[in-house]
């Protein structure tokens, strides 16, 4: 079971109605216990007059917070600061519950949205067979398509270090045959007894 806890400010039911603090803080479906500072709402706003707007967008000029606040009760909605900076600050009548469910709602569908690129690497050595390069490619290609980059790395064992050039010619060779789908980020280069190059996917335009 879900569970909210509300700081309740003084003067906070009126006409039947909870309204929240600018503190919200409860377990739920966004990932634990958070805590969100928001606008001045309500009671929090000390300003002897504001330029109200009403819920529906209409202007209705500068007037006494009191005033305002009495409006939006009325209505049995909250009364937001939305402009603190502005002379005097705007204040907009909504429900604000709603408001803040929609915009965590909005956020939460946004994260979903981003793509998170992965750095895959894929191995491979200076004389690799033609089977195990097209399996080390196919696995590439697939990391490209799927939005991430690829770090290819050749590793020199012993002796082969004084030949690098080969491995050069490796990692060159598996670029030009993966050019359809993703291009070079990084040109290779020695890091240690390995030489790396990194591939990003090959841009739509």
């Amino acid at each position: 079971m879900q569970r909210v806890w509300l700081r309740i400010p003084r003067k906070s039911v009126r006409y039947g109605r909870i309204r929240k603090d600018s503190f919200f803080c409860a377990k739920n479906l966004y990932g634990g216990a958070k805590t969100i500072s928001e606008q001045l709402i309500n009671e929090e706003i000390r300003d002897k007059e504001v330029r109200l707007i009403d819920q529906d967008g209409t202007q209705l000029g500068i007037v006494a917070t009191k005033d305002a606040l009495n409006t939006a009760y009325e209505k049995n909605l909250d009364l937001v600061m939305i402009a603190p900076n502005s002379k005097p600050p705007v204040c907009k009548i909504m429900d604000y519950s709603k408001y803040r469910f929609d915009q965590m709602k909005k956020e939460k569908e946004a994260k979903k949205k981003q793509k998170v690129t992965e750095v895959k690497e894929v191995r491979l050595s200076p004389n690799i067979g033609d089977h195990d390069f097209d399996t080390k490619l196919k696995n590439a290609q697939k990391f490209l398509q799927d939005g991430n980059k690829v770090k290819v790395s050749v590793r020199f064992r012993g002796r082969e270090i004084t030949h690098n050039e080969l491995g050069r010619d490796v990692l060159i060779k598996f670029a030009d045959a993966i050019s359809s789908v993703g291009t070079i980020d990084k040109a290779p280069k020695m890091e240690g007894r390995s030489m790396v190059m990194f591939l990003q996917p090959k841009s739509s335009k």
